[in-house]
């Protein structure tokens, strides 16, 4: 006999309604803390599902509850369109309609990610959250300056060594100059953060075999292909590059009814927000390299202007991670001394030893200027094949307009 418990998750409570031969039930509230959760649970069968919306707490819920029933599912609140157009909405209402749904298997349900994967989704968002709040404080100071008629600071980066000096020496009201110096300790307070969030991740990253293929992308490092691997978790969720592009909102919305045409609209910013910021900032440093992304960045920017064409470039670099992820292969035209600084500045981030000796690193080719810049005419070469229409050195795998290399064989 199938039961189905419908929990409506709150912040202190949560109500539960169990639907059981097609009835419904309401067995009352429980408190949300782990003590009456595990009691809960206690008190369910082995055979029982229990169903429960995406919140803050939906995963340590889950955890609790996991080892006392046959399955916990978390449905996706923004398409559980019963609840969200529900002319009449109770907690009681919404429990039951989750578990109904459930029972009938009409509810959309999310993927949960394993213990290491929403660990680092975690650590990617507290790095996400500690760059924002610096970024804001920098802006704070930038406006301290623009009030008081201050010139731009002549210096690379007003935050640094010679630019504090700068700073220090400008002409300020003691309560300005006084905000700035607390403005500025709390920059160093955040890089000291910042350090330990690389660090943790860095650790990670190191024996991960799929963020190591993805750093050979140009222009994605190691927070970028982090942020990456958290949000995709495992790629076979994805039959297809056109749901990865989809999962991070990339998508132009469409609009299209009887025989009339269809309308495109912009993307759909439907997925994970912090996956979809991190590939439009690879995309922008992919486009000042040399190379076939570049060449597709030229093209589009052209024609739609730039905005839309980084957009365009992120989109491409989605469908290219699905490719390298599915076929296990690296990005076809990377540059191996590149590959390997990001690779080694992985490990030294990571807290690995460094190595000492008169034996060369995997690295060194990157200090050396003329190897360097054979690696960037390689690159350019392939920019002007891409420009061109015409399939650099041979055919690309479909579907994949700037080709992937296979690990093993070296071989396109």
């Amino acid at each position: 006999m199938r039961r189905v418990v419908g929990i409506d998750v709150h912040r202190t409570f949560g109500e539960v309604v169990i639907w059981e031969n097609g009835l419904t039930r309401h067995e009352g509230r429980i408190d949300m803390t782990r003590t009456t959760l595990e009691g809960f649970g206690r008190q369910l069968k082995k055979t029982d599902e229990v169903v429960i919306e995406a919140t803050g707490n939906c995963m340590a819920v889950s955890r609790v509850l996991s080892p006392h029933v046959n399955r916990v599912v978390i449905a996706n609140p923004l398409q559980v369109k019963a609840i969200a157009h529900a002319h009449v909405k109770t907690d009681k209402i919404d429990a039951a309609t989750l578990a109904s749904l459930h029972a009938a298997g009409y509810l959309p349900e999310i993927w949960t990610p394993d213990a290491a994967t929403e660990r680092m989704r975690r650590l990617v968002a507290r790095r996400y959250q500690i760059v924002r709040h610096g970024t804001r404080i920098k802006n704070e100071v930038h406006a301290i300056l623009h009030q008081h008629l201050i010139p731009k600071c002549p210096h690379a980066d007003l935050f640094n060594k010679r630019g504090r000096d700068w700073l220090t020496r400008q002409r300020l009201p003691e309560d300005e100059r006084a905000a700035i110096a607390r403005h500025v300790r709390e920059l160093d307070r955040l890089a000291e953060d910042l350090a330990i969030l690389d660090r943790d991740i860095a650790q990670h990253a190191t024996d991960d075999e799929a963020i190591q293929r993805l750093l050979t992308i140009t222009g994605v490092n190691l927070t970028v292909a982090a942020g990456l691997m958290a949000a995709i978790g495992r790629i076979d969720r994805f039959n297809s590059p056109q749901k990865l592009v989809s999962y991070f909102g990339l998508n132009p919305r469409v609009r299209q009814s009887g025989l009339g045409p269809a309308h495109h609209g912009r993307i759909s910013k439907a997925g994970r927000s912090h996956a979809r910021a991190m590939l439009v900032e690879a995309a922008w440093a992919a486009a000042k390299a040399p190379g076939p992304l570049r060449a597709f960045f030229i093209r589009i920017r052209a024609r739609r202007g730039h905005q839309i064409a980084a957009v365009a470039v992120a989109r491409k670099l989605a469908t290219l991670c699905w490719h390298m992820l599915k076929k296990g292969e690296d990005y076809r035209w990377a540059r191996p001394s590149l590959v390997a600084h990001k690779r080694r500045a992985t490990e030294l981030a990571a807290g690995r030893p460094q190595k000492k000796g008169n034996k060369r690193g995997a690295s060194y080719a990157y200090n050396v200027k003329e190897l360097r810049q054979q690696e960037v005419q390689i690159a350019e070469h392939a920019e002007r094949a891409m420009n061109s229409s015409l399939p650099p050195d041979g055919p690309v795998s479909p579907g994949n307009a700037v080709g992937v290399r296979s690990p093993q064989t070296g071989r396109d």
